[in-house]
């Protein structure tokens, strides 16, 4: 079954491309929003910005797939006398990629481009050389005083991102920002259109759900399975590839780009959704790899199975490589077996479908 078309993969592309901080991701929930409407039969917004496309609704049973819109980003936290501005994190930045990075500022006049600045080399050769925290990166906009950079229109608050884009990497890799997980906002949407293309019926309505604020707390979809209450739920992220160097695969798992989606197994996955999942995976031929979380999979499965009394959920996850940073890196075999993986699955559930253990 072929997947990705030409149009889907330029989709993609300003998909990525379109910056959507934590707390500000309208820009790319109408971007995507406008991608899937061809594909549903009506759609939904949450007054926190959460977007949910239904095909075949008013249904009893109702039926989740579910990806984050939302990436890293800072905040200005404070401007020096002298201009220079601290930041803070919103969701998991990483300071270790920060210095020499050219950012967005997003501020009620527009983008303001500026630098993570950092001392060179060569005056950080003695014992009292700065180490690099989260507290001491700072970046430069050019101004010679706190007052030029008000006048610019940056103030604190003002949301921070990175300008990198997609591109594709020998051929077999997409690379850039916010893969993690406009990739999974993206492929549920594809398995939306692939639902409409080939006219399936589904006996239960069907939730296309782009939540918001995942990278803070799983908190968009904390609010909408309130809304919803589905009765499944099946979301995609990414974990982690870990045969880069310097990954332990004993500690982190044992997970390479390009063979497959991983299964996860943890106390909020509920068993009978996984083993329909993995049987549809077998069924089907699609490649996929296990893994095992703790106490919690740290991803929105977590806020689905933990609602409404109970809500079986399963995670399907991508694989990618330096996450949360701005070359992360996801093979495009394994973004294909996501969205068949998932579409194949919602093949197999059953209006009014019994998940009880007995």
């Amino acid at each position: 079954m072929a997947i990705l078309t030409k149009a889907s993969e330029a989709f993609l592309r300003r998909y990525l491309n379109n910056a959507s901080p934590t707390g500000f991701e309208s820009p790319g929930q109408q971007l995507w929003l406008e991608y899937i409407k061809p594909y549903i039969d009506e759609w939904h917004l949450d007054n926190y910005g959460t977007v949910y496309g239904v095909i075949n609704p008013g249904q009893d049973y109702r039926v989740v797939i579910e990806g984050h819109a939302d990436e890293i980003s800072w905040f200005v936290h404070y401007i020096s006398d002298e201009g220079f501005i601290n930041v803070l994190r919103n969701g998991g930045s990483d300071h270790m990629i920060a210095p020499s990075k050219m950012v967005n500022i997003h501020t009620p006049n527009g983008i303001i481009k500026g630098v993570f600045g950092w001392p060179a080399i060569h005056t950080r050769k003695d014992k009292n050389s700065p180490s690099l925290t989260s507290d001491n990166i700072f970046i430069d906009v050019g101004a010679k005083s706190k007052e030029e950079v008000l006048e610019m229109g940056i103030h604190v608050g003002c949301v921070i991102t990175y300008p990198d884009e997609m591109d594709i990497l020998n051929g077999r890799y997409y690379v850039g920002r916010a893969l993690d997980n406009r990739m999974g906002g993206f492929c549920i949407a594809e398995v939306a259109r692939l639902l409409r293309e080939k006219k399936v019926k589904l006996p239960y309505s069907l939730y296309i759900v782009n939540s918001v604020q995942e990278e803070v707390g799983l908190r968009g979809a904390e609010m909408i399975t309130e809304t919803i209450k589905p009765h499944v739920a099946i979301v995609t992220d990414v974990t982690h590839d870990t045969h880069t160097p310097l990954i332990s695969t004993k500690k982190h798992g044992d997970v390479k780009c390009g063979k497959g989606p991983t299964v996860t197994y943890a106390p909020a996955v509920h068993n009978k959704l996984l083993q329909l999942i993995i049987d549809t995976a077998e069924k089907n031929k699609i490649p996929f790899q296990r893994e095992a979380a703790s106490r919690r999979t740290g991803t929105d499965t977590d806020a689905f199975a933990y609602s409404n009394g109970g809500v079986p959920s399963a995670l399907i996850s991508l694989p990618l490589r330096y996450m949360h940073t701005t070359v992360e890196m996801a093979h495009k075999a394994d973004v294909e077996a996501v969205i068949k993986l998932i579409y194949e699955t919602l093949l197999q559930i059953e209006s009014n479908h019994n998940f009880k253990y007995f």
